[in-house]
Protein backbone atom coordinates (compact mmCIF):
# COMPACT_ATOMS: atom_id res chain seq x y z
CA UNK A 1 0.00 0.00 0.00
CA UNK A 2 0.69 3.68 -0.82
CA UNK A 3 0.07 7.36 0.54
CA UNK A 4 -1.34 9.85 -1.11
CA UNK A 5 -2.50 13.11 -0.34
CA UNK A 6 -6.39 14.95 -1.68
CA UNK A 7 -6.36 18.20 -2.68
CA UNK A 8 -9.07 18.75 -0.72
CA UNK A 9 -6.53 18.56 2.17
CA UNK A 10 -5.74 21.61 1.49
CA UNK A 11 -8.99 23.52 0.57
CA UNK A 12 -8.77 26.01 3.98
CA UNK A 13 -5.70 27.32 2.40
CA UNK A 14 -7.20 27.79 -1.06
CA UNK A 15 -8.93 30.45 0.63
CA UNK A 16 -6.18 32.22 1.55
CA UNK A 17 -4.16 32.49 -2.46
CA UNK A 18 -2.89 28.65 -1.55
CA UNK A 19 -2.45 27.30 -4.88
CA UNK A 20 -3.08 23.70 -6.48
CA UNK A 21 0.59 23.43 -7.42
CA UNK A 22 1.04 24.49 -3.84
CA UNK A 23 -0.56 21.86 -2.59
CA UNK A 24 1.39 19.25 -5.09
CA UNK A 25 4.88 20.48 -3.77
CA UNK A 26 3.53 20.00 -0.09
CA UNK A 27 3.00 16.39 -0.77
CA UNK A 28 5.65 15.85 -2.45
CA UNK A 29 8.05 17.03 0.03
CA UNK A 30 6.83 15.46 2.74
CA UNK A 31 7.11 11.92 0.94
CA UNK A 32 3.79 11.35 -0.31
CA UNK A 33 3.52 8.84 -3.04
CA UNK A 34 0.57 10.12 -5.45
CA UNK A 35 -1.95 12.54 -5.10
CA UNK A 36 -5.94 12.86 -5.96
CA UNK A 37 -7.60 15.82 -6.89
CA UNK A 38 -11.56 16.63 -5.42
CA UNK A 39 -13.04 18.59 -8.02
CA UNK A 40 -11.30 20.92 -10.64
CA UNK A 41 -12.18 24.50 -11.32
CA UNK A 42 -9.98 25.92 -14.50
CA UNK A 43 -8.64 29.29 -14.66
CA UNK A 44 -9.94 31.92 -17.02
CA UNK A 45 -9.28 30.81 -20.55
CA UNK A 46 -9.09 27.13 -19.65
CA UNK A 47 -11.25 24.02 -20.29
CA UNK A 48 -10.93 21.35 -17.74
CA UNK A 49 -9.66 19.35 -19.84
CA UNK A 50 -6.65 21.24 -20.42
CA UNK A 51 -6.50 21.96 -16.54
CA UNK A 52 -6.65 18.40 -15.88
CA UNK A 53 -3.54 18.03 -18.14
CA UNK A 54 -1.27 20.79 -17.04
CA UNK A 55 -1.55 19.42 -13.33
CA UNK A 56 -1.17 15.55 -14.71
CA UNK A 57 2.62 17.29 -16.13
CA UNK A 58 3.11 19.15 -12.87
CA UNK A 59 2.74 16.69 -10.55
CA UNK A 60 4.50 13.75 -12.80
CA UNK A 61 7.44 16.48 -12.77
CA UNK A 62 7.47 16.11 -9.38
CA UNK A 63 7.42 12.44 -8.68
CA UNK A 64 3.33 12.61 -8.09
CA UNK A 65 0.64 10.24 -9.95
CA UNK A 66 -2.65 10.93 -9.73
CA UNK A 67 -3.84 8.19 -8.16
CA UNK A 68 -8.08 9.55 -8.21
CA UNK A 69 -10.50 11.90 -9.01
CA UNK A 70 -13.46 12.55 -6.74
CA UNK A 71 -16.41 14.66 -7.71
CA UNK A 72 -20.06 15.13 -6.87
CA UNK A 73 -22.72 13.15 -8.25
CA UNK A 74 -26.56 12.82 -7.67
CA UNK A 75 -28.45 10.33 -9.53
CA UNK A 76 -31.60 10.71 -7.87
CA UNK A 77 -32.55 13.68 -10.55
CA UNK A 78 -36.08 14.04 -12.52
CA UNK A 79 -33.38 14.07 -15.41
CA UNK A 80 -31.09 11.53 -14.63
CA UNK A 81 -30.06 10.84 -18.13
CA UNK A 82 -28.60 14.64 -18.00
CA UNK A 83 -26.61 13.71 -14.96
CA UNK A 84 -25.52 10.89 -16.35
CA UNK A 85 -23.82 13.10 -19.38
CA UNK A 86 -22.11 15.05 -16.94
CA UNK A 87 -20.71 12.80 -15.08
CA UNK A 88 -18.98 11.09 -17.84
CA UNK A 89 -17.78 14.22 -18.95
CA UNK A 90 -15.96 14.19 -15.70
CA UNK A 91 -14.53 10.75 -16.94
CA UNK A 92 -13.04 12.24 -19.56
CA UNK A 93 -11.53 14.71 -16.95
CA UNK A 94 -9.58 11.83 -15.68
CA UNK A 95 -8.42 10.65 -18.33
CA UNK A 96 -7.10 13.80 -18.71
CA UNK A 97 -5.59 13.38 -15.12
CA UNK A 98 -4.25 10.25 -16.05
CA UNK A 99 -5.72 8.49 -12.67
CA UNK A 100 -7.05 5.04 -12.58
CA UNK A 101 -10.05 5.71 -9.79
CA UNK A 102 -13.12 8.19 -10.01
CA UNK A 103 -15.34 8.64 -7.68
CA UNK A 104 -18.65 10.27 -7.63
CA UNK A 105 -21.52 10.84 -5.23
CA UNK A 106 -24.93 8.22 -5.21
CA UNK A 107 -27.56 11.04 -4.05
CA UNK A 108 -28.28 13.20 -0.78
CA UNK A 109 -31.76 12.53 -0.08
CA UNK A 110 -35.14 12.32 -1.02
CA UNK A 111 -36.20 15.49 -3.10
CA UNK A 112 -39.08 17.00 -3.16
CA UNK A 113 -40.46 15.97 -6.11
CA UNK A 114 -39.58 12.30 -5.49
CA UNK A 115 -43.10 10.58 -5.01
CA UNK A 116 -42.26 7.15 -3.99
CA UNK A 117 -41.47 4.80 -0.88
CA UNK A 118 -38.64 6.95 0.53
CA UNK A 119 -36.64 4.02 1.74
CA UNK A 120 -33.42 3.45 0.43
CA UNK A 121 -34.36 -0.22 -0.70
CA UNK A 122 -36.94 1.14 -3.20
CA UNK A 123 -34.84 4.01 -5.22
CA UNK A 124 -31.79 1.36 -5.36
CA UNK A 125 -32.55 0.40 -9.13
CA UNK A 126 -32.94 4.05 -10.26
CA UNK A 127 -29.34 4.69 -8.42
CA UNK A 128 -28.04 2.03 -9.68
CA UNK A 129 -29.17 2.44 -13.56
CA UNK A 130 -27.73 6.05 -14.06
CA UNK A 131 -24.13 4.60 -12.12
CA UNK A 132 -23.85 1.42 -14.52
CA UNK A 133 -24.06 3.72 -17.75
CA UNK A 134 -21.12 5.69 -16.48
CA UNK A 135 -18.93 2.76 -14.94
CA UNK A 136 -19.65 1.35 -18.26
CA UNK A 137 -18.29 4.14 -20.17
CA UNK A 138 -15.38 4.46 -17.68
CA UNK A 139 -14.64 0.78 -18.72
CA UNK A 140 -13.72 1.66 -21.88
CA UNK A 141 -11.12 4.16 -20.71
CA UNK A 142 -9.19 2.32 -18.26
CA UNK A 143 -10.89 4.22 -15.20
CA UNK A 144 -12.90 2.43 -12.31
CA UNK A 145 -15.16 3.93 -10.61
CA UNK A 146 -16.40 3.91 -7.26
CA UNK A 147 -18.58 5.66 -4.48
CA UNK A 148 -17.60 6.78 -0.96
CA UNK A 149 -19.85 5.98 2.13
CA UNK A 150 -20.37 9.79 2.79
CA UNK A 151 -23.23 12.51 3.06
CA UNK A 152 -25.56 10.73 5.71
CA UNK A 153 -28.19 8.43 2.58
CA UNK A 154 -24.90 6.31 2.09
CA UNK A 155 -23.07 5.19 4.98
CA UNK A 156 -23.71 2.50 6.04
CA UNK A 157 -21.96 -0.48 4.84
CA UNK A 158 -24.54 -2.67 3.94
CA UNK A 159 -25.91 0.21 1.82
CA UNK A 160 -22.92 0.51 0.16
CA UNK A 161 -22.19 -3.09 -0.37
CA UNK A 162 -26.49 -3.23 -1.27
CA UNK A 163 -25.36 -0.84 -4.23
CA UNK A 164 -22.52 -2.04 -5.27
CA UNK A 165 -24.55 -5.35 -5.81
CA UNK A 166 -27.17 -3.66 -7.53
CA UNK A 167 -24.79 -1.99 -9.94
CA UNK A 168 -23.41 -5.53 -10.49
CA UNK A 169 -20.40 -4.68 -12.84
CA UNK A 170 -16.58 -5.31 -12.02
CA UNK A 171 -15.50 -1.77 -12.88
CA UNK A 172 -18.14 -0.25 -9.49
CA UNK A 173 -16.40 -0.66 -6.61
CA UNK A 174 -16.22 1.24 -3.43
CA UNK A 175 -14.01 4.20 -2.20
CA UNK A 176 -14.12 3.25 1.55
CA UNK A 177 -13.47 6.32 3.79
CA UNK A 178 -12.39 5.28 7.44
CA UNK A 179 -13.56 8.08 9.40
CA UNK A 180 -17.12 8.46 7.29
CA UNK A 181 -19.09 5.47 9.17
CA UNK A 182 -18.86 7.16 12.60
CA UNK A 183 -21.97 9.77 10.56
CA UNK A 184 -23.68 6.68 10.72
CA UNK A 185 -22.93 5.85 14.24
CA UNK A 186 -21.19 2.92 12.83
CA UNK A 187 -18.24 0.81 14.04
CA UNK A 188 -15.31 0.97 11.78
CA UNK A 189 -13.17 -1.04 11.74
CA UNK A 190 -16.21 -3.74 11.36
CA UNK A 191 -17.99 -1.38 8.64
CA UNK A 192 -13.97 -1.64 7.15
CA UNK A 193 -13.66 -5.72 7.17
CA UNK A 194 -17.40 -5.48 5.28
CA UNK A 195 -16.93 -3.65 2.17
CA UNK A 196 -12.82 -4.71 2.30
CA UNK A 197 -13.55 -7.34 -0.64
CA UNK A 198 -15.07 -4.51 -2.69
CA UNK A 199 -13.03 -1.56 -2.21
CA UNK A 200 -11.19 0.18 -5.24
CA UNK A 201 -9.67 3.31 -3.20
CA UNK A 202 -9.17 4.65 0.47
CA UNK A 203 -9.45 7.57 2.46
CA UNK A 204 -7.89 7.73 6.16
CA UNK A 205 -9.61 10.57 8.39
CA UNK A 206 -10.32 10.66 11.74
CA UNK A 207 -12.30 12.02 14.28
CA UNK A 208 -12.86 13.21 17.98
CA UNK A 209 -16.10 11.63 19.28
CA UNK A 210 -18.41 12.69 21.88
CA UNK A 211 -21.63 10.98 22.55
CA UNK A 212 -24.75 12.83 21.89
CA UNK A 213 -26.19 12.72 25.56
CA UNK A 214 -23.55 15.54 26.42
CA UNK A 215 -24.19 19.29 25.82
CA UNK A 216 -23.25 20.02 21.69
CA UNK A 217 -19.05 21.20 21.99
CA UNK A 218 -20.04 24.09 19.67
CA UNK A 219 -18.33 25.47 16.56
CA UNK A 220 -16.47 22.67 14.60
CA UNK A 221 -18.60 19.89 15.99
CA UNK A 222 -20.89 17.74 13.76
CA UNK A 223 -23.66 15.62 14.17
CA UNK A 224 -23.98 11.75 13.18
CA UNK A 225 -27.62 10.44 12.33
CA UNK A 226 -27.97 9.42 15.41
CA UNK A 227 -26.89 12.85 17.05
CA UNK A 228 -22.96 11.83 18.31
CA UNK A 229 -20.84 14.71 18.29
CA UNK A 230 -17.62 14.22 15.78
CA UNK A 231 -14.95 16.62 14.83
CA UNK A 232 -12.40 16.01 11.92
CA UNK A 233 -8.58 16.11 13.20
CA UNK A 234 -5.28 15.00 12.61
CA UNK A 235 -5.00 10.71 11.49
CA UNK A 236 -3.89 9.01 14.84
CA UNK A 237 -5.31 11.79 16.88
CA UNK A 238 -9.09 10.83 17.42
CA UNK A 239 -11.17 7.88 18.17
CA UNK A 240 -11.51 6.10 13.95
CA UNK A 241 -9.06 2.94 14.25
CA UNK A 242 -6.83 3.89 11.54
CA UNK A 243 -4.07 1.07 12.04
CA UNK A 244 -6.46 -1.20 12.84
CA UNK A 245 -8.42 -0.35 9.50
CA UNK A 246 -4.88 -0.47 7.27
CA UNK A 247 -4.43 -4.41 9.06
CA UNK A 248 -8.08 -5.44 7.92
CA UNK A 249 -7.25 -3.57 4.09
CA UNK A 250 -4.08 -5.64 4.40
CA UNK A 251 -5.16 -8.71 5.13
CA UNK A 252 -8.11 -8.49 2.34
CA UNK A 253 -5.13 -8.08 0.22
CA UNK A 254 -5.63 -4.23 -0.82
CA UNK A 255 -2.41 -2.75 -2.44
CA UNK A 256 -3.60 0.42 -3.64
CA UNK A 257 -3.15 3.85 -1.93
CA UNK A 258 -4.85 4.95 1.33
CA UNK A 259 -4.90 9.06 0.37
CA UNK A 260 -4.78 11.57 3.83
CA UNK A 261 -7.90 13.41 3.79
CA UNK A 262 -7.86 16.26 6.26
CA UNK A 263 -10.67 18.36 7.54
CA UNK A 264 -9.97 19.87 11.05
CA UNK A 265 -9.21 22.64 13.00
CA UNK A 266 -5.50 22.25 13.66
CA UNK A 267 -3.05 24.08 11.48
CA UNK A 268 -3.46 22.58 8.15
CA UNK A 269 0.06 21.88 6.90
CA UNK A 270 1.27 20.53 10.37
CA UNK A 271 -1.67 18.46 10.51
CA UNK A 272 -1.27 17.13 7.09
CA UNK A 273 2.11 16.14 8.27
CA UNK A 274 1.82 14.51 11.27
CA UNK A 275 -1.44 12.33 9.97
CA UNK A 276 0.84 11.30 6.95
CA UNK A 277 3.89 10.44 9.33
CA UNK A 278 1.10 8.42 11.36
CA UNK A 279 -0.14 6.51 8.19
CA UNK A 280 2.87 5.52 6.52
CA UNK A 281 3.93 4.20 9.82
CA UNK A 282 1.13 2.01 10.50
CA UNK A 283 1.41 1.23 6.71
CA UNK A 284 4.97 -0.16 7.41
CA UNK A 285 4.31 -1.65 10.53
Amino acid sequence: MKTSITSYSYHQLFKQGFTVFDAIDHAASIGADGFEFTELTPPEGKTKIEYAKELREYAASKGLPIVAYAIGANFLQQDQEAEIARVKAEVDVAEALGCPVMRHDVAWGFPDWYQGVRTYGSVLPILAKGIRAVTEYAAKKGIRTCSENHGLFFQEPDRVIAMVEAVNHVNYGVLCDFGNFLFADQDSALAVSKVAPVTFHVHAKDFLFKPGQEEHPGAGWAESRGKNYLRATIIGHGAVPVRQNVRILKTAGYDGYITVEFEGLENTLRAIEIGHANLKKYIQQ
